[in-house]
């Protein structure tokens, strides 16, 4: 395919979501629970069906990222990736250095589906580990062990993937500093390409939302260990360059840097979101209905929402201010046609008096105050209907 002039071509990136798990994790409110295994071959055929429905829009991209995420993908029987990425290179044109990942709980994991993710083209892997201590992984309602994860990382090694990624949560409930370094320490020595690190948040209708409330989080310990995070990874060969992604030069994810910088995406599956062309939407959340009209995109496709100018800018200043290089004033001028100081000069202004951003080189990025303030820093960017 990549034999076609490539500028002919538009960037897509694709996101293919697996809603299945052993079981919910207690912090958990993505689209995700358990399911027979009869409804899991149902839904990946509903899947194959929707992502061959864009064939008539399909030859005018070329797919430079995949990410089949959850729920949890590896619960699912690994010749079911390789269908579904068949399906995909049948319809899309794929590029030869695309970069395909996989997110995988070590619960769920074994040599075969590594194999199998091989066989398929799956060429980065996402682990979510979460933590070392077997004790917090409990807490978390997680069902795997750290020797479970360690046994499986190094298989995924030994059978040649090159591309890691460790999901790692921090700030859980009586959760001290040390035991947060040790788990940091522990993921290190492994040498991942890639370390997310998140701060734990109650999400409302979760067990954890139930069970426990903000005063059971330390809030001043919680900006302690995001500051000791980045020192740490830095020491280590890591550099920042998202809020809380870490990566060995090289290797940051270019699937989710799609997101903050806003390049299409189109999302496959259950509830799945895209962004195409300033269009957002989103995929029919009811399994039954997915599955009964996954062949007409448009019948699953909910609260679409065409995104005004004003709305395209937000987007792009609290999207890109999530990377620690910023956004780039020469970008936002062709793209929306206005220099940045017309629209946000206000804004701009009281945030670099106030020490929350700088500016070099027409790169505008968050400091590491704007950073530990980063929520308060992007609300200002909403512009008045």
């Amino acid at each position: 395919m990549e034999n076609k002039l490539i500028d002919s071509y538009k960037d897509l990136g694709l996101y293919i979501h697996i809603p299945f798990c052993v079981k919910k994790c207690d912090y958990c409110d993505f689209l995700s629970g358990p399911a027979s295994e009869e409804t899991k071959r149902l839904y990946v055929k509903a899947l194959i069906k929707e992502i061959l429905s864009n064939r008539d829009l399909a030859s005018e991209y070329l797919v430079k990222t995949i990410f089949i995420g959850g729920g949890t993908p590896s619960s699912v029987d690994g010749r079911f990736i390789g269908d579904i990425l068949e399906a995909v290179r049948e319809v899309f044109p794929v590029s030869e250095k695309a970069e395909i990942s996989i997110e995988a709980n070590p619960g769920t994991l074994n040599e075969d589906k590594l194999k199998e993710y091989k066989k398929a083209g799956i060429n980065r892997i996402s682990f979510g580990l979460q933590s070392v201590d077997d004790r917090e992984l409990k807490l978390l309602g997680r069902i795997h062990s750290y020797k479970e994860f360690e046994d499986n990382y190094l298989l995924a090694r030994e059978l040649g993937f090159q591309n890691i990624n460790v999901d790692l949560i921090s700030a859980l409930p009586g959760q001290t500093m040390e035991q947060w370094l040790c788990t940091l320490e522990k993921v290190i020595l492994l040498k991942p390409e890639h370390i997310s690190a998140y701060s734990l948040i109650l999400e409302e209708g979760t067990p954890f939302f139930e069970r426990y409330s903000e005063e059971d989080q330390d809030e001043d310990l919680d900006r302690r260990i995001y500051g000791k995070t980045r020192e740490v990874l830095e020491k280590a060969g890591y550099y920042r360059y998202e809020i809380s992604n870490y990566a060995r030069p090289g290797y940051a994810c270019r699937h989710n840097s799609s997101y903050w910088t806003r390049t299409n995406y189109l999302g496959l599956g259950l509830g799945a979101s895209s962004l195409f062309h300033n269009i957002r939407f989103h995929n029919e959340e009811n399994m039954q209905l997915y599955i009964e009209n996954s062949h007409n995109r448009k019948q699953i496709r909910k609260d679409i929402e065409y995104l005004d100018k004003n709305k395209q800018m937000e987007e792009f200043m609290f999207l890109g201010l999530r990377m620690t290089e910023g956004i780039h004033k020469n970008k936002f001028k062709d793209l929306f046609g206005e220099d940045i100081e017309n629209i946000y000069g206000d804004v701009l202004k009281q945030s670099f008096e106030e020490g929350l951003l700088m500016e070099e080189h027409n790169h505008i990025f968050l400091t590491e105050k704007g950073l530990d303030l980063s929520n308060v820093v992007m609300a200002r960017f909403l512009l008045d209907e």
